[in-house]
């Protein structure tokens, strides 16, 4: 299934790699134009600035909730019934330390709130809140994709191994382009590795 795009494609490879082609420009203007720096770190509507940003181009939901249930694999996301209720409750989560900051940032993952993007604009709202709670940020080319995969698949359950993985690839480097583009990696999205599925709402 494609989705709905403001592109007219029809084809799934096609989408996926204009997607990716003009939600990286669309992140390096987020960057160079010091948007982010004027958002509010850690709230569900700086996320949603964020992918509207993103993604506006491309898809009509862009920044909006979406409507429809959704999983991969075996794991079924947040449900639409109760979305609204869970994001109210991940903007009040504490973002002080470390450990809070990825706490919130897995919850935010389990809400998965947007249709289609939801690994990409999270990754960057990751980056804020520790640029501006701890003045470090994640070198996503530190990081090993699959085991960044697998730990955040199995993070809903037990986050001790996506804190492991992201604390050893914070940097100080909170101003370097390249670090803070690495994060925009669709590869380091769960499309490659799951198949997102819309669940019946009836």
């Amino acid at each position: 299934m494609v989705l709905e795009n403001k592109l007219g494609i029809t084809d799934s490879s096609e989408l996926a790699r204009k997607e990716e082609m003009i939600s990286k420009k669309k992140a390096l203007e987020l960057f160079e134009k010091g948007i982010l720096d004027s958002l509010e770190a850690g709230t569900f509507k700086a996320l949603s600035q964020i992918h509207k940003y993103l993604f506006d181009e491309i898809y009509y939901f862009a920044g909006e909730i979406r409507n429809v249930n959704i999983a991969k694999g075996n794991f079924r996301f947040a449900s639409v019934m109760y979305l609204k209720q869970a994001l109210e409750h991940i903007d009040k989560m504490p973002q002080s330390t470390f450990e809070e900051i990825i706490e919130k940032y897995v919850e935010m993952n389990v809400a998965h709130p947007f249709r289609e993007g939801n690994g990409r604009s999270t990754r960057i709202w990751l980056d804020l809140i520790l640029k501006k709670e701890l003045g470090k940020v994640v070198d996503w080319s530190n990081i090993d994709k699959d085991d960044y995969l697998l730990a955040m698949e199995r993070s809903p359950v037990k986050d001790i191994e996506i804190k492991e993985v992201l604390k050893q690839a914070l940097t100080g480097d909170i101003n370097n382009r390249e670090v803070y583009m690495k994060g925009i990696d669709a590869s380091y999205c769960y499309e490659g590795y799951f198949t997102y599925r819309t669940e019946d709402l009836g």
